[in-house]
């Protein structure tokens, strides 16, 4: 017997077309009465670069634009899933209740994904790829590829198409 699918972790890039996957995220969680957890992940820099950073910011300074930076991204993604909703669910108010949370977290991509799906407890996770260089149709992304390897629970990774889509926002 297939698991009910209650919890799906919608993992977002917020490029332009992240906008695309999220309509899987929630088709998927009204077919399944699940609930959506968002989450986006900004990149650590690497120590290299905090090396380099690190003569000209105070600790205090470095915070304060990493605590803005989180906060930005967390904007962002509550206008993306606002826009997405009036389109696309405007006949629907209620599918707005299936989100659950929406969270900005600083780290590795990947790691944070699998820990916030194990947390959660979620049953399946969605995200996108991007299709980069010639060898774009053979491989995934490279954070898509890490979460595959590790991940114990179904994972979605829908291809982000080329070129706007009719949700396409260039500064969500």
């Amino acid at each position: 017997m297939i698991p009910k699918i209650k919890r799906i972790l919608y993992a977002t890039d917020l490029s332009p077309n992240s906008g695309y996957v999220l309509r899987y995220a929630i088709n998927s969680a009204k077919k399944h009465g699940a609930k959506l957890y968002v989450l986006h992940v900004v990149e650590e820099l690497s120590p290299t670069a905090k090396a380099l950073i690190a003569p000209h910011l105070n600790d205090e300074i470095a915070e304060n634009i990493s605590e803005e930076k989180l906060e930005y991204a967390k904007e962002r993604i509550r206008k993306r899933v606002k826009a997405v909703c009036n389109k696309e669910l405007n006949s629907d108010p209620e599918t707005e209740d299936i989100f659950e949370t929406i969270e900005v977290v600083e780290g590795y991509p990947a790691d944070e994904i699998l820990s916030k799906a194990d947390k959660l407890n979620c049953d399946v996770i969605i995200m996108g790829t991007h299709g980069k260089g010639f060898l774009k149709h053979a491989y995934f992304g490279s954070t898509s590829k890490k979460v595959l390897r590790r991940v114990r629970i179904p994972a979605f990774i829908i291809p982000l198409p080329k070129g706007k889509t009719d949700i396409t926002v260039q500064d969500w």
